[in-house]
């Protein structure tokens, strides 16, 4: 069981506890709430995340107080915002952390990533990712399985050739110009997103240093249908909320608007090649 299922099991004995506080039963109170009983069941087994709307459905069948109503909202947005950090999450390396996110990948139907400091892992070529890998372990601590990190994102990789999913992908051209790598791996990695223009399935994008930008970049980000993953230094964020994730849909859109894809991306990237 994860951390968030956990979590996600505690909110639920809370609203165990305001629904049996009526006396009545799981049957009683859905048909009061307008609901079928499993609903009541998997809310209170922790078995299905609630939304805003169901919580205030809930106080209100429940005659919960205004405050204990918003206390139960706040509790809400903080499960809805998960945060782990990768020293925790790596302990043992990096390699099952690149097979959580292929099985996230292989779920989710559309996929939409946006970086400013770095290729995405979908997108990397072997010998960037492993520089990747070697810079994160040194500075968190983590277990340096390095070969092994590079495999699982390389298998990644293979949902970009999945037909059904939409892919997006957007990076910053600051992103392909500072040298995390040696000049000739670089050139390869470059290489690499040229081969992806045309693909009919994934839309890939570049963010010029000269255009000016819907917003500021603070971090990059990738929405897997309604869940976001931000990456931040330490530790990781998965956001839930919906108006949160519809927030970060909001801005990618936006991005899209300003960016350089077909031949103005391909231009970039010859260029870059040859610098």
């Amino acid at each position: 069981m994860t951390d968030f299922d956990k979590r996600r099991r505690a909110f639920g004995d809370r609203l165990r506890q305001l629904r049996e506080h009526t006396g009545l039963t799981g049957h009683q109170f859905a048909a009061r709430a307008g609901w079928g009983q499993p609903k009541i069941s998997k809310l209170e087994n922790g078995r299905q995340t609630p939304t805003d709307s169901d919580i205030i459905t809930w106080c209100q069948t429940a005659g919960t107080s205004d405050e204990a109503r918003e206390d139960l909202r706040d509790a809400l947005r903080d499960l809805k915002v998960h945060y782990e950090s990768w020293r925790r999450s790596h302990r043992e390396g990096s390699r099952a952390r690149q097979e959580e996110s292929r099985s996230l990948e292989q779920s989710a139907a559309r996929i939409r990533a946006v970086d400013f400091g770095v290729v995405p892992g979908l997108l990397q070529i072997p010998d960037y990712a492993s520089e990747v890998f070697r810079l994160y372990s040194e500075l968190n601590g983590t277990a340096a399985d390095i070969d092994e990190a590079v495999a699982a994102r390389i298998q990644r990789q293979s949902i970009l050739y999945d037909t059904s999913k939409r892919i997006e992908i957007l990076i910053a051209e600051a992103a392909l110009r500072y040298p995390v790598c040696s000049p000739e791996i670089m050139r390869s990695q470059l290489d690499r997103l040229t081969s992806l223009i045309g693909i009919n399935h994934i839309r890939f994008g570049i963010l010029p240093l000269d255009r000016q930008l819907p917003y500021m970049p603070m971090h990059g980000y990738w929405l897997l249908d309604d869940l976001a993953l931000v990456e931040n230094i330490t530790a990781e964020i998965r956001i839930t909320d919906e108006d949160e994730v519809a927030t970060y849909h909001t801005l990618t859109d936006r991005l899209w608007n300003v960016a350089a894809q077909d031949d103005k991306a391909r231009t970039i990237l010859h260029h870059l090649t040859a610098t």
